[in-house]
């Protein structure tokens, strides 16, 4: 169980270290321009996209490194609810803009941080 916590963590990580910072550091526009799974950025202005860049490149640094450095290890699970809260509200987003085709994935991905939620909190924990 810890390993397919760890896999899991390090993949969520990975994908939100990644697409958080391409958030931060790309322009609005270019984003909106990739495709239609990028269109969401029209309803949110731009300091608010690099805001959810942050908060996703956070995350990411909140999965792994409290547990790899031992300082404050409660903080993974809770790093894991912030994911899920956050792609909970994506889903929002994507079921306003009629987007049904993508909510799959972001689903998805609320489905694999409530497991490193629950297997950090539960069965798995750091600090029990």
């Amino acid at each position: 169980m810890n390993i397919a916590l760890w896999i899991v963590t390090g993949l969520l990580a990975v994908a939100y270290l990644l697409g958080g910072a391409f958030k931060v550091f790309t322009p609005k526009e270019k984003i909106a321009a990739i495709g239609a799974s990028a269109k969401w950025v029209e309803d949110f202005g731009a300091r608010s996209v690099k805001a959810i860049g942050a908060v996703e490149m956070l995350a990411a640094a909140g999965l792994v490194l409290p547990a790899v450095l031992d300082i404050a290890p409660v903080l993974v699970p809770l790093a894991a609810l912030g994911l899920v809260m956050l792609m909970l509200g994506a889903t929002l987003v994507r079921l306003r803009r009629h987007e049904t085709t993508y909510v799959v994935v972001d689903l998805a991905y609320v489905v694999l941080a409530a497991f490193v939620a629950w297997g950090r909190f539960g069965p798995e924990s750091f600090t029990g």
